[in-house]
């Protein structure tokens, strides 16, 4: 991050990282970092209502996250921001080695009982 951000451009990193901070939003991005989807499509995935999805979808738009684009009768959601996806990577590949650290240690004091 930059460090001569003025107090304005933080509360909008604050805000953007607040829309990350909820699981359902980041079941969406990992959804649509496969391909697009409907709010449809999202909803029957996410095992959620369509108005909800569409709230999420919402504030992702906002925040540039996603884009959307009408076809005909549907709406169909996309990433519109590369370094969502290249957060995802960053982020799950720490967590993904904190878990199989924290595996290889449960195993390895199970086997000195």
């Amino acid at each position: 991050m930059k460090k001569d951000l003025p107090p304005q451009a933080l509360e909008q990193v604050a805000a953007y990282f607040q829309v990350l901070a909820e699981p359902t939003r980041l079941q969406i991005l990992n959804l649509l970092r496969q391909r697009e989807y409907n709010v449809g499509e999202l909803a029957q995935a996410c095992g959620y209502t369509a108005a909800n999805i569409s709230r999420h979808l919402s504030l992702m738009t906002k925040q540039g996250m996603v884009s959307r684009e009408g076809r005909g009768t549907s709406v169909y959601y996309r990433l519109a921001d590369d370094s969502v996806d290249a957060l995802c990577d960053l982020v799950c590949g720490s967590i993904a080695r904190r878990l199989e650290q924290a595996a290889a240690a449960s195993d390895a004091f199970r086997a000195t009982l």
